[in-house]
């Protein structure tokens, strides 16, 4: 886990390694441990290092192989690189390091782009052919692993953060409506390759990218599951499926405890998170570390689960840590967690991870964490709404049940040089729907879930959390083999039981009923949900800055009535349309963007 960066020239000048130095230093805190610079030709690569494989010097980055032919930068975890460095033994490679970082270079010695395909983890590499000067960029199946690239005419970078690229400077800095129209319907979201900037995209997931020396590139996307019913698991009875998800499960956790150094869990005392620390219990994991965050509450919710938390680090005899933050810690963190945000996030519970990061990076370097289940295994609510729909009006529901708002609401609240002609947000989930391999109509809105939304919100949440204290955050329920198990599995057993069937009656076998069958839990912010007073005073100052007044997103009269009613005001998802509005504005004030 670490941070990467670089720059590529097509004009026949150097890299300009001062604006490389600049991106290696904003992601200082993505890798506390190490710094390195390397340059050839018309390349430059630089490099952060959050030591947890191989922890010697041998590890550290750039890294260019024994023959010199290959140098890349690389941030996440291989998590089958004893077995790779094994198979690519035999194969006749042979490493002078125990690290993933050189598998991922032999590998692609070995294979090429499809290197990719061997690969059991999550991952952005970046990779330099001496001979060629070639490149090729990589980003992972679900995009647990961030990767940023920002062209002007004669040069492209790179970076694990988009801060990192304004750091390095001339970048286009003004807004992406059609960004903007998914960041305000979509709950935040905002699908690649796209940014809220329009200097800036996103390497999307399952993606490898060649840039030729000349500047032009070709993608290839090398993962896609599918979405239908698969003859190979015709025959199996519900418990059969139970036994599947959760063998495949244990595969998944055992695999994210390679390390050289402590793994610990993220406890909410859900069933996500719960399992995990059941399976790790169940494979003899003693003394297991878990950490669990609770806020005072505020407009009567409760902002704490702990009895939960607290149940599962008494069942299997964990060594629990729990943290509970008082209001004035929330307002008092917030401007720390937008500046770890590589794009504006509107979840409650990005303020949660950020300082439940702070306190658990002072005990172990990474963590386990029950990300991304729900939208594996159809655990929300609308998903029973989503699948009574016929496949042509899917897209209709899904807009009408998941947006924060209609593109005829955008009108009354956006400056009109910022409201594109059409509904772009709504055309998108067509688009994504329309494409073939999902079955049923809860399919294809599992599918846009698990692909799209879950990559550019929740999943994007915890990395930029997690590094901003040097903490791997890593996700077993997004393990590629069994995510592609889930999107085989039949929508009634992931709808049974309210949400997420196959998964509770995985979870009977190992957790205590109460966990099991508990209503929905999570991470609730209240002082943020309710605009507690020093939050407010917080949005209130950034919406009526003059940097704000100047910039003109919003319609002030939109605004005025926001402000005066700051607890009223809820989208048709049930967010806090002021916090939505205001915490763009506070974004692109922190990241000082003009």
């Amino acid at each position: 886990m670490c941070g990467l960066s670089g720059e590529i020239r097509f004009d026949g000048r150097r890299p300009d390694l001062a604006a490389v130095e600049r991106m290696s230093d904003r992601l200082a805190a993505r890798g506390p441990d190490g710094r390195g610079v390397w340059a050839r030709g018309a390349v430059a690569l630089g490099h952060r290092r959050l030591k947890i494989i191989d922890l010697s010097d041998h590890g550290a980055q750039p890294m260019t192989d024994a023959r010199g032919e290959i140098t890349g930068v690389f941030n996440g975890c291989v998590y089958n690189y004893q077995e790779l460095r094994a198979e690519l033994r035999r194969l006749g490679h042979h490493f002078e390091s125990t690290s993933d970082t050189e598998v991922v270079l032999k590998a692609y010695r070995q294979w090429g782009t499809a290197c990719v395909e061997h690969f059991y983890g999550m991952f952005a590499f970046a990779l330099v052919e001496h001979r060629t000067g070639r490149v090729v960029l990589g980003r992972d199946r679900l995009g647990i692993k961030p990767l940023y690239v920002a062209r002007t005419p004669g040069r492209l970078r790179f970076a694990s953060s988009l801060p990192a690229l304004l750091a390095a400077g001339d970048v286009d800095t003004s807004l992406d409506p059609v960004a903007v129209h998914q960041y305000l319907s979509w709950h935040a979201t905002v699908a690649a390759p796209r940014t809220v900037l329009n200097g800036v995209r996103k390497l999307p997931p399952a993606t490898v990218r060649v840039v030729e020396p000349d500047g032009a590139h070709h993608d290839h996307r090398y993962w896609q599951p599918s979405y239908t019913r698969r003859a190979e698991y015709a025959a199996m009875a519900p418990d059969e499926w139970r036994d599947a998800v959760l063998e495949s499960l244990r595969a998944a956790v055992r695999r994210r405890m390679v390390s050289d150094v402590q793994v610990g869990v993220l406890l909410s005392g859900g069933l996500d998170s719960s399992l995990i620390v059941a399976l790790l219990a169940d494979e003899g994991q003693r003394d297991l570390m878990t950490f669990s965050v609770g806020f005072e509450a505020e407009g009567g919710e409760e902002g704490d689960e702990f009895p939960y938390s607290d149940l599962v680090a008494r069942e299997f005899g964990t060594d629990h840590r729990r943290l509970m933050v008082p209001s004035h810690r929330v307002s008092a963190a917030l401007d720390g967690a937008v500046e770890a945000m590589s794009e504006p996030m509107i979840s409650h519970d990005v303020v949660a991870f950020y300082l439940l990061s702070e306190q658990v990076s002072k005990e172990v370097k990474v963590v386990q964490c029950g990300q991304g289940a729900d939208e594996v295994f159809a655990g929300y609510h609308w998903y029973p709404q989503l699948a009574e729909v016929a496949r042509e009006d899917e897209p209709d529901r899904y807009a009408e049940t998941y947006f924060d708002r209609s593109h005829a609401d955008l009108a009354r609240i956006l400056q009109p040089h910022l409201l594109p002609p059409d509904d772009v947000s709504s055309r998108f989930v067509k688009e994504h729907m329309a494409v073939p391999g999902a079955q049923t109509a809860l399919d294809a809105a599992l599918r846009l879930d698990t692909h799209v939304m879950l990559v550019d919100d929740p999943v994007k949440r915890v990395d930029n959390m997690t590094m901003a204290w040097g903490l791997e955050a890593r996700v077993p329920f997004l393990d590629h083999e069994l995510v592609e198990l889930a999107a085989a599995c039949p929508p009634e057993l992931k709808l049974a039981g309210g949400g997420k069937g196959v998964l509770k009656e995985a979870g009977r076998k190992l957790l205590p009923r109460k966990v099991v069958d508990r209503p929905k839990g999570y991470f609730p912010v209240p002082a943020v949900k309710h605009m507690a007073g020093p939050v407010l005073d917080r949005v209130r100052e950034a919406l009526e800055a003059p940097e704000a007044k100047k910039r003109g997103i919003f319609r002030e009269s939109y605004v005025a009535e926001l402000l005066a009613a700051p607890d009223e005001h809820r989208t048709r998802r049930g967010a806090n349309a002021l916090w939505q509005v205001a915490l763009l504005e506070i974004w692109l004030q922190t990241h000082e963007i003009k």
